[in-house]
């Protein structure tokens, strides 16, 4: 593919100039791909006249907005490469990615300039960009950011890019240790949307609306149906930030066919007081990804009447992998279902040999979407990815019918006793227990048994749920080995801005002998 993911729009505009690209909610302004393409040559101009050239970083610390995605095609134009940075993290936590990745000019949404100017001490960044605030672009305020673009010569961008030359950087979330930075290119982008057509028989259309409300600095909401719908010409709903209550109203203002959130999102949506009364008639399916589904909330959002799929992928996949159908969510629950139509899975053993069928192994992912390595880290590089195929770090198995599960995480398997236990295995069966809104399952120092399990609870409002008894009750439904030791309840569970719970954090709850020292 010549011109990279940056052709996408500059076709579209010849061929459909007036179909809405992108819409906003909190601000009501729309755009068309003729816009899109117009605009993001202008930014493109305008960041190269400051001196960005091909190869060269530019950060992200931006909530979602069109504006985020103006920048992202526009560095794409150039042959830059986007880094889109968690607006959660802390400056200190910004500083390290910025440093890292070498990003020479970072954009910023306006409420966060503060914490990123303390970023930039000390780095490689030269030059600061504010997005405005919505309530600034709904009233047409002035800003620098429409001054780039208004400024910038007109006319189309040309630039020599491949689609080999990286796109993004995206940084994995650091849940297990300091994040990396995952080399992602454009044609890696364009295999994702490909491998989105088809999708568990689902798929996408040009005509698909996608209500995007997760962050876009995350691989998820980026590449699950946004990315995709500009590359197939369809239409993009933004919300800056996620409320139940605001989704569902967007759902019935918008009319969106496609939506992608994150199990945390689904359950606040499926709690929403307003929810048995909304029209959500609208959405072909919608899909759950960065974390497992809990069954319990599986079968209550399809009572809702939504066709509901679970995802599975990888920052450095792009991230699709494998999708579990709306047939499939109940009898196979657990499951990440099989893999999209151009990626080849296989679970291996430690030395890299296909385990037999129903067997723990590690997932082993081979496809046109799998990053080309992490940026810097030739030694992170040659671990993740051997003889063509990423290894995922997840263990899994495969069952005679072709579905695959995830156990657990490599790094998160508990060893009690000289047992392997599942943690994900434990925690779908304490998500069963009515009085349990979340938990996370973790191993924890043992003098005896070298680890015990552990398991960190949020009790539903008014609950009077004890440790004795939910042991109890756990121990009817699982083998002795299995059974949480410890229970811990907390008000929640730390997680990062996609979702994914901390377990590198809860960890810290115990100290080296297994006694709590923290609740």
């Amino acid at each position: 593919m010549t011109g990279g993911i940056g052709d996408w729009l500059r076709r579209h505009r010849h061929n459909t100039p007036d179909r809405i690209a992108l819409r906003e909610v909190e601000t009501g302004a729309s755009w068309t791909f003729a816009d899109l393409d117009r605009r993001t040559d202008a930014l493109a101009a305008a960041l190269r006249a400051q001196g960005t050239a091909r190869g060269d970083r530019v950060g992200l610390v931006t909530v979602n907005s069109a504006h985020m995605l103006e920048v992202i095609f526009a560095v794409a134009k150039l042959g830059a490469v986007a880094v889109p940075i968690n607006v959660r993290l802390s400056a200190e936590e910004i500083q390290y990615i910025l440093t890292d990745s070498g990003a020479g000019t970072v954009f910023v949404s306006a409420p966060l300039a503060a914490t990123v100017a303390q970023a930039t001490a000390g780095t490689q960044v030269t030059r600061v960009v504010q997005i405005p605030a919505a309530a600034q672009r709904r009233e047409g305020t002035d800003s620098e950011f429409e001054q780039l673009i208004s400024s910038a010569p007109q006319g189309p961008v040309t630039a020599e890019v491949d689609g080999g030359d990286l796109a993004m950087l995206m940084y994995t979330s650091g849940t297990t240790g300091k994040p990396k930075g995952a080399m992602l290119t454009h044609d890696n982008m364009l295999w994702n949307a490909i491998n989105s057509f088809s999708a568990a028989g689902e798929g996408l259309y040009p005509r698909d609306v996608n209500l995007s409300t997760a962050p876009l600095f995350h691989i998820g909401a980026l590449g699950i149906f946004t990315l995709p719908l500009l590359y197939a010409g369809g239409t993009t709903v933004i919300m800056e930030a996620f409320t139940p209550e605001a989704w569902l109203d967007a759902v019935e203002q918008y009319r969106p066919t496609v939506s992608f959130c994150v199990p945390a999102m689904w359950a606040a949506i499926d709690a929403a007081p307003s929810i048995g009364k909304r029209d959500l008639s609208s959405l072909r399916y919608v899909l759950s990804g960065g974390a497992p589904c809990p069954l319990v909330l599986i079968e209550s959002l399809r009572t809702r009447g939504l066709n509901f799929l679970e995802g599975f992928g990888l920052t450095e996949t792009a991230p699709i992998v494998s999708v579990l159908a709306s047939a499939d969510v109940v009898d196979n629950a657990g499951s990440i279902g099989k893999p999209v139509m151009h990626v080849d899975l296989r679970v291996v053993d430690e030395q890299g040999a296909a385990v037999p069928t129903g067997e723990v192994g590690e997932l082993a992912i081979r496809g046109p979407n799998v990053f080309v390595g992490y940026w810097n880290r030739p030694d992170a590089t040659a671990e993740a990815i051997v003889g063509g195929w990423f290894l995922s770090g997840d263990l899994a198995t495969c069952d005679e019918a072709g579905y695959y599960r995830i156990v657990d995480r490599k790094k998160d398997m508990i060893i009690s006793g000289g047992e392997n236990v599942y943690a994900t295995e434990v925690e779908q069966v304490l998500y069963r227990h009515p009085e349990i809104t979340e938990v996370a399952v973790v191993g924890r120092p043992d003098p005896q048994w070298g680890e015990a399990v552990a398991a960190v609870v949020v009790r539903t409002a008014g609950s009077d749920l004890s440790e004795e008894s939910l042991i109890a009750w756990t121990r009817e439904r699982l083998a002795g080995f299995k059974t949480p030791r410890t229970v811990v309840f907390t008000e929640a569970l730390p997680r990062t801005a996609t979702g994914k719970v901390l377990k590198r954090q809860l960890r810290t709850t115990w100290s080296e002998d297994g006694e709590v020292v923290q609740r």
